[in-house]
C-alpha cells in the first residue's frame, strides 16, 4: 500500500516572508494599437495606473481593489511566478522562445514579497504561441480580474 500513500500538502497560511505584497504589471507596444500601460497593486487594496499609449486614459490614476480581486489576480499569475530573487525571460533570443511571431506585445510582471525580495517575468506574446497559449491567456487576461482597470485600459484589439 505504500504506493498509494500520499504526502500531505502544506498546511496553514503562506509564511509571511513569502507572501506577495505587491505586483507591478507593465505592457510593451505592438505593431498596431495595443494599449501600453503600467499598473501596480498592493495587498492593502491600493493601485496606481499609468496609461502610456492607446489607453482609455493617459497619465497616472489611482484606483482601489478589493482583497478578493487582489487575491484572484495573484492566483491567476502564481503558476508563472519565478522563485523569489529570480527572473525568467521568455523573449526572442532566449532558450524558452524557440520560434517567435513578430509585432506582438509583451508584458513584464514583477512580484514583491513581504521580505522585500522580488521575482520578475518578462514575456513576449509571440514566443512559441501554441506551446505557451495557457500562459498567454492567463497573463493577458489577468487585468480583467480588476474591474477598476477596464475604463483605464480601454479597448483592446
Amino acid at each position: 500500500m505504500a504506493g498509494c500513500a500520499r504526502t500531505p500538502g502544506p498546511t496553514g497560511p503562506v509564511p509571511a516572508a513569502r507572501a506577495v505584497t505587491s505586483i507591478e504589471y507593465t505592457t510593451g507596444p505592438c505593431f498596431g494599437a495595443c494599449p501600453v500601460y503600467r499598473f501596480s497593486i498592493s495587498s492593502d487594496g491600493n493601485g496606481t495606473f499609468e496609461g502610456r499609449k492607446h489607453t482609455g486614459v493617459t497619465g497616472t490614476r489611482r484606483f482601489s481593489l478589493t482583497r478578493a480581486e487582489y487575491d484572484a489576480f495573484v492566483a491567476a499569475l502564481s503558476r508563472f511566478r519565478p522563485a523569489p530573487d529570480t527572473e525568467r525571460e521568455i523573449v526572442p533570443g532566449t532558450p524558452d522562445c524557440k520560434a517567435a511571431a513578430t509585432d506582438l506585445p509583451s508584458v513584464e510582471v514583477r512580484w514583491e514579497y513581504a521580505d522585500a525580495r522580488t521575482s520578475r517575468l518578462d514575456y513576449y506574446f509571440g514566443c512559441d504561441m501554441e506551446a505557451n497559449r495557457a500562459m498567454a491567456d492567463a497573463i493577458g487576461n489577468a487585468p480583467d480580474l480588476i474591474p477598476a482597470l477596464t475604463p483605464l485600459i480601454g479597448e483592446r484589439p
